[in-house]
């Protein structure tokens, strides 16, 4: 779908459902359960989700174009951190592969790249990440007229109101996120990583590397319940403290849990996952090219039951826009999603401002 400007919705576009491939069974997964394209990434720092065990090398990824390709569907390939001084031609080799495996896009952040791989790759489709940050048709325009971009991946700091303003300003396609994760800093640019530990996922590709990541047991303290409680800290500052009854999750400095003033609380943000299935059908009516799921760094049965649940929603959305059945979220859903949120807890995240 690609939204023109000051245009009309037509009923039989239907947005593309873009779901994360943080492995081959993942993506196969995302593939099986609905999918109309999957983006994944290199197994080095071109990657935002640079961790062990994570993203595709290139034996891996020829298998997952062969299988997009045998689906009918599409690979999208997201080298969307920033290259470093010394290491540029790292980053091009990311982009030179990806076209040679036959990638339908690569997703950008890095304004260079995007000039490299316009030049060397003319033909090759441009993605901009939401790393680029383009949070206003200008900036889309411009990278859109300067280096041929295809498609925006908006930040999700935007109301729908501002959606639709941007989307009536620009032919690019605007790609939007549906669910997963929220990053209280610019979409991954992590100060609070790069201050504790001199990294961030726009550098290496990972918030709170896992070299600085330790899980240290002890015993109850006073005041404590009883039994064994593990410390989880990041290069030493400790983050969180999970008492027996509790899973312990990755420790992150914005969803860390710390002592202000007396009272221990999640300080700088409380974990939390975006759903958008109250909102979709206004999605719709805005004219997004595509909604997305974050999560290349969980499981491929997160990708199955999530991908399920939004390519059901996303059918009816497009069904009641036709008048064939009335749109309503469905309990099963919200209840699928809950069990894989964070916090188990949801929100409409920016696209809801009552105070507006």
């Amino acid at each position: 779908m690609r939204p023109l400007r000051n245009r009309v919705f037509v009923l039989d576009t239907v947005p593309e459902l873009i779901c994360p491939a943080g492995s081959l069974p993942a993506l196969k997964a995302a593939i099986d359960h609905g999918a109309d394209a999957v983006y994944a990434g290199f197994r080095n720092a071109t990657s935002a989700r640079n961790f062990a065990g994570l993203n595709l090398d290139g034996q891996a990824l020829a298998a997952g174009v062969d299988y997009v390709r045998k689906h009918g569907k599409k690979l999208l390939v997201a080298i969307n951190t920033f290259p470093q001084p010394d290491r540029v031609a790292e980053w091009q080799r990311a982009v030179d592969t990806a076209a040679d495996l036959g990638a339908d896009a690569v997703i950008l952040a890095d304004l260079g790249l995007m000039a490299y791989a316009r030049a060397r790759h003319p033909t090759l489709a441009l993605h901009l990440s939401v790393q680029g940050s383009a949070t206003n048709y200008e900036a889309v325009n411009f990278c859109q007229r300067e280096f041929g971009i295809r498609r925006v991946v908006l930040p999700r700091v935007l109301t729908l109101t501002q959606v639709e303003h941007l989307v009536r300003h620009s032919t690019a396609e605007i790609e939007v996120f549906g669910f997963g994760s929220l990053c209280v800093m610019n979409e991954g640019r992590c100060w609070l990583s790069s201050y504790a530990t001199g990294e961030s996922p726009n550098t290496v590709g990972a918030c709170s590397p896992a070299r600085f990541v330790r899980w240290e047991k002890r015993p109850a303290r006073t005041g404590e319940a009883a039994g064994e409680h593990m410390d989880a800290r990041l290069n030493g500052i400790l983050i969180d403290t999970f008492s027996p009854v509790e899973p312990a999750g990755y420790p992150t400095l914005c969803k860390g849990r710390f002592e202000v003033e007396g009272d221990t609380y999640y300080a700088i943000e409380e974990p939390t996952s975006l759903n958008v299935l109250a909102v979709l059908p206004r999605l719709l009516e805005i004219g997004v090219a595509a909604i997305k799921i974050e999560g290349r760094q969980r499981s491929p049965t997160y990708v199955a039951q999530v991908t399920t649940v939004l390519r059901a929603a996303l059918d009816k959305a497009v069904a009641a826009r036709r008048n064939t059945v009335d749109y309503a979220v469905d309990a099963a859903w919200q209840t699928s999603l809950a069990k894989v949120s964070e916090g188990r807890q949801a929100t409409l995240g920016a696209y809801n401002r009552p105070w507006r």
